[in-house]
């Protein structure tokens, strides 16, 4: 990124912004949010029922999740090639906060999208605020946990002695 912007514009990122490290792999998470919220918003769209506040926040957690699971097979990469490959493949150039940032960038990459989208959808759509408020009401008031257990196992046990 640094030698293509110094291509371009005749000076590099890093010295435009005053760092010191390659901040490649932070600028891929941050990317990695912005650009892949929206095409998992359409396919939880498209695979689930989730509808207004749902819509919004599953794509936002399914970014966000995925960016850990990397971090975390990171550190396992590391561990695994030991000490010295380890720590080059890691590339946190001395930073031992490079995962959280790295997470936190992710996260910061996928609000943005997703508040954009959700800015686009409430200009664009006039039921988005009904849809909004409806995804957020209670449609279920029975009992869904303890109570919906024991009533599927007494109706299991009543059709195991009517065999």
């Amino acid at each position: 990124y640094d030698r293509w912007m110094t291509s371009l514009f005749g000076t590099g990122l890093n010295d435009m912004l005053g760092w010191d490290r390659n901040h490649y792999d932070r600028i891929v998470h941050f990317l990695w949010g912005l650009f892949l919220t929206y095409p998992i918003r359409e396919i939880v769209l498209r695979v689930s029922r989730a509808r207004g506040f749902w819509a919004y926040l599953l794509p936002f957690l399914i970014v966000i999740s995925t960016s850990t699971i990397y971090e975390l097979i990171e550190w396992l990469a590391a561990l695994v090639f030991g000490e010295g490959l380890g720590i080059a493949f890691l590339g946190t150039q001395g930073d031992i906060w490079d995962a959280q940032k790295d997470m936190a960038l992710a996260l910061f990459g996928s609000f943005v999208a997703t508040l954009l989208i959700v800015a686009l959808n409430a200009s664009l759509d006039r039921d988005f605020a009904h849809e909004w408020n409806e995804s957020l009401r209670v449609k279920q008031h029975q009992p869904l946990g303890e109570y919906e257990i024991v009533r599927l196992m007494s109706e299991r046990d009543k059709d195991k002695n009517k065999n």
